[in-house]
């Protein structure tokens, strides 16, 4: 007779604890009753009738995707292997369990494909300099083609850009010459700026004969402080100056 209400006992027991369901914060439950979406339930405890309901768990924390190592060809014809690493979440579960089948895979391969296409659109050196914008266009194509699914991106960054041996030594070829090309240019605007300078120095002592007479005696000052062996013998200028006009009149008569 105890058998007899026992086991009726033992199967509403089993009954309630298989119907029973407990979800933490981040996560959330996608009931469908008998085939058919019911409800979002979730976080905490409610109860999920076997057989008649079934719940799918979707985790609502921000998952980290690595991107596999993808062959990339340049716009210049440059072959790259480019890897990433992308950052998502699931703001709607409903979608992300009705729209798609595994959306963590989908948005993988969403991923893979928008990679490629993105970076076969740009020459190497945008690869390697402004890997800022790349990312920001990677993120926007994927997360405009993955918000269908419920799916939020919240970042795309670009980990290594790998390229062959052949191609790192033509590009330290390169950057090699463009500091050269640099230098010489330095170079040469700084030898600018001195000759502006002499020809205005030129100017303001071409006006005063005095002031060329000072700065030949500061000369000599700064020759006889040095230990050197060079004998120098000071000439007036004025002197200079009568010998410039004594070979311009012989000149002078010798051409007539």
């Amino acid at each position: 007779m105890l058998i007899s209400y026992l086991v009726p006992l033992v199967l509403v027991l089993m009954l309630i604890a298989a119907s029973i369901r407990i979800l933490p914060e981040y996560k959330r439950g996608v009931v469908f009753f008998l085939g058919r979406f019911q409800a979002v339930k979730g976080p905490g405890l409610f109860i999920i009738i076997p057989g008649i309901q079934k719940m799918q768990v979707v985790d609502l924390r921000v998952i980290t995707m690595d991107v596999p190592e993808q062959d990339v060809i340049s716009q210049d014809n440059v072959t790259v292997k480019v890897n990433a690493v992308l950052y998502f979440r699931v703001v709607d579960p409903e979608r992300a369990i009705i729209q798609v089948e595994h959306y963590v895979n989908a948005t993988s391969q969403l991923a893979q494909t928008t990679l490629r296409s993105v970076l076969g659109k740009h020459d190497l050196d945008e690869m390697l300099s402004e890997r800022d914008r790349l990312n920001d266009d990677i993120q926007e194509i994927i997360d405009t083609s993955a918000e269908s699914w419920g799916i939020k991106v919240a970042n795309v960054e670009i980990k290594h850009v790998d390229l062959d041996d052949s191609m790192i030594r033509a590009i330290a070829r390169q950057a090699e010459a463009e500091r050269e090309r640099r230098a010489k240019v330095i170079h040469a605007e700084g030898e600018l700026q001195a000759s502006q300078k002499l020809l205005e120095a030129a100017n303001v002592m071409s006006a005063n004969p005095m002031a060329l007479q000072l700065r030949y005696l500061q000369t000599m000052s700064d020759m006889s402080n040095k230990n050197a062996s060079t004998i120098v013998v000071p000439l007036p200028i004025d002197l200079v100056d009568a010998f410039k006009s004594m070979a311009g009149a012989v000149g002078d008569q010798g051409n007539q």
